[in-house]
């Protein structure tokens, strides 16, 4: 089945509201809100990044691992927002007025559109590990060839070699394009799944249009992801315990004001 009979089976899309900047300082102002009303469910909920990061680190003493650290790092933006599912369902509950106990963030799986999230999620992780393969091509093309004997070698023949420079130039804009599309595709759509019951390519072009609508809002809405995820991996990712279930929680609330109740 096509996309476009797909979504012609369904409900009309959502109508798209025009943001501003005023409505991301308030999304982020509420997804605080919310990690501070439920604080020890969301670092709960997100707690796989940091642990993740620190495993990765960990494998920084073999050189094998090296060349994918800042891939692997990056790529959690890549499928943060499929992750964020349950946080999502937390701010909806909370919004409500509802319990939002740690418990119900897995009430996502109850959820009537719970397969077209699965679907969705999927196509996340094909354009996460979509992302590595281009990564370690990248880095075989430039780098890789230096056949560096450590991991000291290899950030020193990252930050001082004119190949270094190379995958660091053409690493973050090939690292650019996949995050475009990648928040073409989610910015808007799972919030959208788990708030009302349309396809998975309703929801995919829901979010297209929210960002072709809004475009100078959502370019600052990424910058705002990138610099927040950039700050909490500095110290070995564990700020990621507390910028991700923030940000999962504005995502919400961004959605509430594209789209609306």
């Amino acid at each position: 089945m096509t996309i476009v009979s797909d979504v012609e089976s369904h409900a009309p899309l959502p109508a798209i509201r025009r943001i501003g900047f005023a409505d991301l300082r308030m999304a982020l102002q509420s997804g605080l809100a919310d990690f501070r009303d439920i604080p020890s469910y969301a670092v709960f909920l997100c707690l796989f990044y940091p642990v993740a990061g620190l495993l990765i680190g960990g494998f920084l003493l073999s050189y094998d691992i090296a060349p994918l650290l800042f891939p692997l790092a990056a790529g959690f933006a890549l499928i943060g927002p499929f992750a964020a599912i349950g946080l999502y369902e937390l701010s909806r509950r909370r919004e409500l007025g509802m319990d939002s106990s740690w418990e119900h963030a897995f009430d996502v799986f109850r959820s009537p559109a719970r397969w077209s999230i699965l679907e969705l999620g999927m196509l996340m992780l094909a354009i996460f590990f979509a992302w590595l393969l281009v990564a370690q091509w990248l880095y075989a093309d430039t780098v890789g060839r230096l056949e560096p004997r450590s991991a000291g070698a290899f950030f020193r023949d990252v930050f001082t070699t004119s190949a270094g420079w190379r995958i660091i130039v053409w690493g973050n804009l090939v690292g650019l394009v996949f995050a475009v599309v990648s928040m073409c595709i989610s910015v808007i759509s799972f919030p959208l799944l788990l708030d009302r019951n349309v396809s998975a390519a309703a929801a995919i072009l829901t979010s297209v249009r929210a960002v072709t609508e809004n475009p100078k809002a959502m370019a600052a809405w990424g910058l705002i992801v990138a610099a927040a995820l950039v700050a909490g991996s500095i110290p070995f990712l564990l700020g990621l315990a507390v910028v991700m279930p923030v940000l999962g929680h504005a995502t919400w609330h961004l959605y509430r004001r594209v789209i609306g109740a």
